[in-house]
């Protein structure tokens, strides 16, 4: 049967009970109520240091402090633009930022995550970086920036018009558009998850669906939960078809009244809800057997990057529509299945998930407009003083995405005019892989170990890099080491009884210090600047290694 290990639920429904229900303080034990403040005050005070007295605690890449003028060793041993061999970050901000809380994921996951991890960052990036495929040695080994042929930010002002819109001519003078190594590696590990988790699904998920499919139309067998909830009313199906129809139809009507502005045809938006719909339950069953959940970006892109080139704005609308609806639908059924759980009655649940998600669109917009009226040059890395928390990794991807797949367009980089055009046999590698663990699962049935390779897990592992950085998965893969093994195997007691709970307290009190800090001293721009406060210390991690190749603040080879 399919399991349900989903991080919302594995540490909000522990922290739930610790936080209300009343219980008995064992001799020379704690209350769960008890640790959870005693953590959560830790958090809070701990913070301080790696959010503002001592950054550099986010990434320790101790290799840079011996080899202060090595390209070759802060390459390596960078935490924050390079391989971060070595490198580990002290701030839970960090560790916990991209892939979720290392607390909450189960081991076999963790190890399929720091396998997929190993073999990007660790074999087929430095492999194909010195054998400089792709004119590797011409760039950073790790950057999510846009380069030209000599190794130049690419200037993509220069190739866009008035109507955000791909000037042709320009491109051609501009010439072709760079990635990194392992940047275009990602891209690769992107296609080979796409196909691998719909084969995954169907290889070793599929009869479990069907059957289940079938016997929830017809014999309507209910669990204890399920009789349990029977006593509230249930919410009504045409409730949910509403706001679903009615959200689709003021989409349409927005982006064909303002198409000037976001690009985007009434069919894209169609289009981006069939593909919504149609990877809800294939990536649905990866999150809830490993609390990982692979993304649909890539693909959305390359979809519309292909049918409508040269319209960037289109693309990200096309996206958002596309995986962020299959991401906030499988959010929204981690909130139904803790509302199942804790019995709280459905309607209350719609209710609050409809209001709830009305004020947070109100609020994460208010909140960026303030943000963009009060931190100067927000999100400009050249702009912004060393070490601001301000560079906005995510967004910049983002944009990085809107370029490459939007306004140049997948055929001008991965297709027949493309100079990556080789990274589309990932495709076919993703679809051919989970055949071979099938096929070895049911070769040696007795090898438990060989059901838990995961596919789509071990080439989803890097999809969150960049933004994400090799120092974020180095310390996340060990806590999650310590936690889903060590722990979990010779401490279980202790693990069952305190692991969520550690993890929920850790969160909060990040947030509430992290907020403290901002309001009393980022908004008064009060800061140190002192060796502590620059997060990496590798600054020729950044640096070409080509011979010939003229980079400003880099030595020439």
């Amino acid at each position: 049967m399919i399991g349900t290990d989903e991080e919302e639920e594995e540490i909000c429904a522990p922290l739930s009970k610790a936080l209300h229900e009343k219980e008995e303080r064992t001799k020379g034990g704690l209350t769960r109520n008890q640790f959870f403040l005693i953590s959560f005050i830790c958090s809070f005070a701990y913070y301080v240091f790696p959010g503002y007295l001592f950054p550099k605690l986010t990434s320790v890449s101790w290799l840079c402090w011996i080899f202060t003028s090595s390209v070759l060793v802060q390459q390596l041993g960078s935490g924050l633009h390079g391989l971060g061999i070595g490198a580990l970050g002290f701030d839970w901000s960090s560790i916990s930022s991209y892939l979720g809380s290392p607390l909450a994921s189960p081991w076999f996951a963790t190890a399929n995550i720091a396998v997929g991890y190993f073999l990007c960052m660790y074999v087929i990036t430095p492999v194909m970086y010195w054998l400089d495929v792709y004119k590797a040695k011409t760039f950073p080994i790790f950057s999510d920036d846009l380069f030209t042929s000599t190794g130049q930010k690419y200037n993509i002002s220069a190739i866009i018009d008035s109507n955000f819109h791909i000037d042709l001519q320009a491109y051609e003078r501009e010439g072709h558009l760079y990635l990194s190594t392992f940047f275009a590696m990602t891209y690769a590990f992107s296609f080979a998850c796409l196909t691998a988790t719909i084969v995954h699904v169907l290889l070793f998920h599929g009869r479990d669906l069907w059957l289940l499919s079938k016997s929830a139309i017809k014999e309507k067998k209910m669990d204890v939960h399920t009789k349990l909830m029977q006593k509230y009313k249930q919410v009504p199906e045409w409730w949910f078809l509403s706001i679903l129809l009615a959200n689709i139809l003021v989409t349409i009507l927005i982006c064909h009244y303002n198409n000037d502005q976001l690009q985007l045809p009434w069919w894209g938006v169609l289009l981006a809800c069939v593909i919504a719909f149609s990877f809800t339950l294939p990536v649905g069953v990866i999150t809830a057997t490993t609390n990982q959940t692979p993304g649909l970006n890539v693909i959305t892109e390359y979809i519309i990057g292909f049918l409508y080139p040269g319209y960037p704005v289109a693309n990200m609308c096309f996206k958002v529509y596309g995986y962020i609806s299959m991401k906030q639908a499988l959010t929204f059924l981690q909130d139904l299945k803790l509302g199942h759980y804790m019995k709280i009655p459905p309607r209350t649940m719609f209710m609050a998930q409809v209001f709830g998600t009305l004020i947070s669109a109100v609020v994460h917009l208010g909140t960026a407009w303030w943000l963009m009226d009060t931190v100067p040059d927000i999100c400009d890395r050249t702009a912004l003083p060393s070490g601001s928390p301000w560079t906005c990794p995510s967004d910049h991807v983002f944009y990085d995405a809107s370029v490459i797949w939007g306004l140049i367009g997948p055929r001008r980089i991965f297709g027949d005019l493309g100079y990556y055009s080789a990274v589309n046999w990932s495709f076919l590698l993703g679809a051919v892989a989970p055949l071979l663990v099938w096929f070895a699962h049911k070769t040696f049935p007795n090898q438990q170990w060989i059901r838990h390779i995961s596919v789509p897990v071990l080439l989803v592992s890097i999809i969150n890099m960049p933004p994400a950085t090799s120092v974020n998965y180095n310390s996340w893969i060990l806590i999650g080491f310590a936690s889903g093994f060590v722990a979990f195997k010779y401490y279980r007691d202790l693990w069952s009884r305190h692991n969520y709970v550690l993890s929920g307290a850790l969160d909060a009190g990040l947030a509430f210090m992290g907020v403290f800090l901002y309001l009393f001293l980022g908004m008064e721009h009060i800061k140190l600047d002192w060796w502590g406060s620059e997060t990496d210390g590798c600054s020729l991690a950044s640096c070409p290694s080509a011979q010939g190749i003229v980079v400003k603040g880099c030595p020439v080879v």
